[in-house]
């Protein structure tokens, strides 16, 4: 029943970020707005009584309001009841979208379970290479947007330094808009410089989470599988027989 009322959930979850979607259409707000709004307003009353029968049930509330999925709860539900405070709050509704993580613990699908604990570790040992990268390019856009600035001028459309910056960003990550263009000689070939330079940055944090997830991947990943003989949880993702009585598991039935 709880593996149901969660799936149910999900459901209720797309569903509400579709009408939050449709809303935003002007078409087919004018013909089904009351209708959308309806819905929405069932779907969050729904929400806020799921919200507080698990602050009811739950041994250590405070531990769940505080956690990730508590906190992402609340964050689902408050929006609609903004509304009568901020306009235009309803929209942050789609913050809904991160409720659906909770698929892989409601499907108990092990293999995912373990691949997102891969990707999750090497993001985090990612970080602090990743923030230096971030750091130098935000320095190499300011030194080349203020240069671009001296060479064009405001006459080519770099109007001022935050400008020209802009406009070094766009050109270093391969956007290119094509709001503002050099035109003198000297202006074209440092754009060049670059342009040239955006295909080597954006390869670089790739291949930083590239080298961090392979060195995950020979990490053992452990799941909540539970073994339906001895109740023993924590097994390998691998597993194929319970690690404290030998009992065989059932990736597809024994987890929690």
């Amino acid at each position: 029943m709880g593996k149901l009322f969660d799936i149910i959930l999900l459901v209720l979850i797309i569903l509400s970020v579709i009408f939050v979607m449709l809303e935003s259409v002007s078409s087919l707000d004018v013909k089904f707005h009351e209708y959308l709004y309806i819905g929405e307003w069932v779907i969050t009353i729904f929400f806020t009584f799921e919200y507080i029968a698990r602050i009811i049930t739950v041994k250590k509330p405070f531990k769940y309001i505080f956690s990730f999925y508590g906190i992402i709860d609340l964050v689902s539900t408050i929006p609609l009841y903004l509304s009568f405070i901020l306009t235009g709050s309803s929209y942050l509704l789609t913050v809904r979208t991160f409720r659906l993580l909770r698929v892989f613990r409601i499907l108990k699908i092990t293999r995912y379970i373990g691949e997102s604990n891969k990707l999750k570790r090497a993001l985090i040992h990612s970080r602090p290479k990743i923030f230096i990268f971030l750091f130098a390019v935000i320095i190499i856009s300011i030194i080349a947007g203020t240069l671009m600035y001296l060479v064009e001028g405001e006459e080519s459309g770099y109007t001022s330094i935050p400008e020209s910056i802009y406009w070094c960003i766009v050109t270093l990550t391969t956007v290119g808009y094509g709001d503002i263009s050099p035109v003198t000689p000297l202006g074209q070939f440092i754009a060049s410089i670059i342009m040239i330079m955006g295909y080597g940055i954006i390869a670089v944090p790739t291949g930083i989470v590239t080298a961090e997830y392979s060195k995950a991947d020979r990490h053992i990943d452990t799941n909540t599988q539970k073994c339906p003989n001895c109740n023993e949880s924590h097994h390998r993702d691998d597993a194929k027989f319970c690690h404290s009585c030998g009992e065989e598991l059932n990736s597809s039935e024994n987890l929690g």
